[in-house]
């Protein structure tokens, strides 16, 4: 919901006040550090871009963070904090705003969208202090360190998570970071990459998890089991006991990771999760796959992968592994596509990409390492301007519909944008803003045909399109014209002005089926 406008300054006032003091600094719209396109699971739902086109912020604290979160028009404002120096409790405390919901002494990505952390210049370290990303979606943490955060003794901060997710949480992406302990539960360390209580599409890529009791789980408990659709992918796991990951329900995809003493025991799928482990390289580890610590099954399909002075249990009640002889029980489809590297040359090309401060370097699925391809913009190219794109076949289904959005120009209206004439129109009250169409029951659509107001072609830059019923981002790009999508079944589209050059103005806002 919108403040009033005397609010919103005063927010805004506040909010730059707080800004010089703790550590952020705002700059004009830029091209991000963050580098590289989401893989995996990640990819799936609409994608993960984070805070692509969005404002970059420099952020040097805690509070920092969070202030540039709480600075935003909305919740889902686009928007890219670079990160650089240590992140810690003395640093880091609760902002408040409509845009934002944090908390003293963790940073709390919580009831948000369209964020992207990255790592920049000197590095970026969060110590003792974790990151909590809560009832949100859209996000990408990039290149940086979080280390010894714990859940008992002092201080302790984000339940003992390095990084957990929680609560309804979708698509995000985590790249090129280092998360580590300096030991388990015993000595007040929980997790370094959980996710529970229905998280879906996340993808851990190039990182480093090391020196802990417990690597992640996907599910907090045997019958948290709607989670899933989970990549990890060229990513070193050293020195862990257990949970390399813990698989409570769902899939998982496990290609190309370098795991280096499992002390007790590796990927345990369980109560009736799925995984598909190809390719991966498994050293110096015991018990690197199968069902333990309980009798509620779970399932793998193997393939291509290294054993290399690996040790097994004997299987019985609670242990089931699944070697010496690693057979498939399952098969599971990915669909997505990606190059995997063969497992012999895991290790070397893991440790050249793996982790924060490695440049972002990636595989090129040949063993070789080598700097990330930027990612392609937006969908394919809609048909610019005003110039009347040929509309999908079927009735618009705007006509007749509500429709609703951000603060609009004077003498403007809502209603313009779906009343078939192209002579009105709705304008943002600055040079962004978003506009949404909606219906009374869930309707199915396929395709969107923006059109610009005569004299205003070519002002609408970037954009993006959103399921507002769960945030998921349909589509992004740059530019008015048709914009095509995976059917979806919602009751209300939003459309999101990101940049614009002049000012944007939309004299039809069509959706239609097909």
């Amino acid at each position: 919901m919108r403040r009033p406008l005397a609010r919103r300054l005063q927010a805004a006032v506040a909010t730059l006040a707080l800004a010089a003091a703790t550590g952020v600094v705002l700059s004009a719209p830029e091209a991000s550090a963050a580098t590289g396109s989401a893989t995996g699971y990640a990819t799936q739902n609409g994608g993960t871009t984070g805070g692509a086109g969005g404002r970059t912020v420099r952020a040097t604290t805690g509070t920092a963070i969070h202030a540039a979160l709480c600075g935003r028009a909305a919740d889902s404002t686009p928007i890219v904090i670079e990160v650089e120096g240590t992140i810690n409790h003395g640093n880091t405390s609760k902002v408040s705003g409509d845009s934002c919901n944090t908390a003293d002494g963790v940073i709390e990505l919580k009831q948000i969208s369209n964020v992207t952390i990255v790592g920049v210049g000197g590095g970026a370290v969060f110590d003792q202090i974790g990151i909590h990303i809560r009832e949100s979606s859209n996000i990408v943490i990039q290149n940086v360190t979080v280390r010894n955060v714990k859940k008992s003794g002092s201080p302790t901060s984000n339940g003992g998570d390095a990084i957990g997710m929680e609560s309804g949480v979708r698509n995000v992406w985590v790249d090129h970071t280092t998360l580590e302990a300096s030991g388990g539960e015993s000595e007040g360390y929980d997790g370094l990459f959980d996710m529970k209580a229905d998280t879906r599409y996340v993808t851990l890529s190039y990182s480093v998890l090391r020196d802990s009791g417990r690597g992640g789980l996907v599910g907090s408990s045997e019958s948290d089991v709607s989670n899933g659709f989970v990549t990890y992918h060229h990513n070193l796991y050293e020195n862990i006991d257990s949970r390399a990951p813990l698989l409570r329900g769902g899939i998982a995809h496990m290609y190309n990771n370098h795991y280096v003493r499992l002390n007790s025991s590796g990927i345990n799928s369980r109560a009736g999760a799925r995984a598909k482990v190809e390719n991966n390289y498994f050293e110096d580890s015991k018990d690197v796959l199968g069902t333990f610590y309980t009798d509620a099954a779970g399932y793998w399909q193997v393939s291509g992968n290294t054993l290399d002075s690996v040790t097994w249990s004997s299987p019985g009640g609670d242990n089931q592994p699944a070697g010496p002889d690693m057979k498939s029980t399952t098969t599971v489809g990915i669909p997505y596509s990606y190059a995997a590297d063969a497992a012999g040359c895991v290790p070397d090309v893991v440790s050249r990409t793996a982790g924060a401060g490695k440049g972002l370097k990636v595989s090129d699925g040949n063993c070789s390492a080598q700097p990330p391809t930027e990612p392609t913009p937006g969908p394919t190219d809609p048909t610019p301007g005003p110039t009347d794109p040929t509309p999908p076949s079927g009735t618009n289904l705007s006509i007749g519909a509500g429709s609703d959005g951000s603060s609009k120009a004077s003498g403007t209206s809502y209603g313009n944008l779906r009343d078939g004439d192209l002579s009105t129109y709705w304008s943002p009250a600055g040079p962004t803003g978003h506009a949404s169409i909606k219906w009374d029951s869930p309707t199915a659509v396929s395709a969107v045909v923006i059109r610009e107001a005569a004299g205003s072609a070519g002002a609408i830059g970037a954009w993006r399109l959103l399921d507002a019923d769960t945030g998921a981002v349909l589509n992004s790009g740059d530019g008015a014209g048709t914009i095509s999508f995976p059917r979806t079944t919602l009751r209300k589209i939003t459309f999101e002005i990101v940049s614009s050059t002049g000012t944007p103005r939309i004299a039809e806002y069509e959706t239609y089926a097909s």
